[in-house]
């Protein structure tokens, strides 16, 4: 199978690459910055995505049986590709920041792309949630006729974690740093990064159709993070008002996501605490 990775080499883009390298013709398109392991197991273009002179100069009149759009960030961003390039799937990563309105077990039909006002946008003209409103109702409006999937995750973690969030907690708890937390008795949702990049491969031979959330088992309660940080350090958390604000403070809690369609495809997530907490032990041997 002929697939185009756009990104792919970034974070939970690495496992996703790699499982689907190992057997199919895989191309990765980016900007050719950052560095990967992938040897001669992928093709390689170099493309700027906001620029149209240059996606078009490496896609036009390219086919591919799959294309994972990773980078996609709003609907010029989604045009810019589909416009130059043939496929008979696109999958493109979307966001659980596409619910206005997240709560416990929310489902796929709560943000429906194709009922949502197309406005032609950048990255840039609009918050994170709306940008990604706008890339998905992009391809379920302006290309009908298109097979597509568009994968919706809540915060993502793992070791190649370039955001740093849940580094963040370990790091402030080790050090003896102040940090404010908001609301210690939030609960939130997560997906580990392995999680995340073999269900994005698992789709590519998958039925499934529209939008499909994906997500770890269960939610956790930042206070359950705090307190397990503390317990395998033997350092006490430093709360104050005046302290470095928590990555995750703002989170929407009690906000899950219902991943039954995902499931239904025999994909099966792993659970939440086992992955939290593998993460944190790594981010604990690494700052020792």
């Amino acid at each position: 199978m002929k697939i185009l990775i756009l990104g792919g080499t970034r974070f939970f883009g690495i496992p996703m690459t790699k499982k689907l390298a190992a057997k199919n013709d895989a191309t990765i398109a980016n900007r050719g910055k950052t560095a990967d392991n992938l040897g001669d197991s992928v093709s390689r273009l170099i493309i700027e995505r906001s620029d149209e002179n240059s996606v078009k100069a490496a896609l036009k009149n390219r086919k591919y049986d799959v294309v994972i759009d990773k980078t996609a960030y709003s609907s010029n961003d989604v045009k810019r590709v589909r416009d130059n390039v043939k496929c008979e799937k696109y999958i493109l990563m979307s966001s659980s920041a596409v619910y206005e309105n997240i709560h416990n077990e929310t489902t796929e039909d709560e943000f429906k792309a194709v009922e949502h006002s197309l406005k032609w946008c950048e990255r840039s003209d609009f918050g994170y949630g709306e940008a990604k409103r706008q890339a998905e109702s992009c391809v379920a409006q302006y290309y009908p006729e298109q097979a597509y999937i568009a994968v919706r995750y809540p915060v993502v973690i793992g070791e190649h974690d370039y955001t740093k969030r849940l580094y963040f907690y370990v790091e402030h708890v080790i050090n003896s740093i102040p940090m404010f937390i908001d609301d210690m008795d939030s609960r939130i949702s997560f997906i580990h990064e392995d999680d995340a990049g073999e269900f994005l491969a698992y789709l590519v031979e998958s039925d499934v159709r529209g939008a499909v959330n994906g997500c770890c088992r269960g939610d956790i309660f930042i206070k359950e993070i705090v307190s397990y940080i503390e317990q395998n350090t033997g350092k006490k958390a430093v709360l104050s008002a005046g302290g470095d604000a928590a990555p995750y403070n703002g989170y929407p809690s009690f906000a899950t996501l219902n991943t039954s369609k995902a499931e239904k495809t025999g994909f099966i997530f792993t659970e939440v605490h086992n992955r939290i907490y593998e993460t944190i032990d790594n981010y604990i041997k690494s700052l020792s």
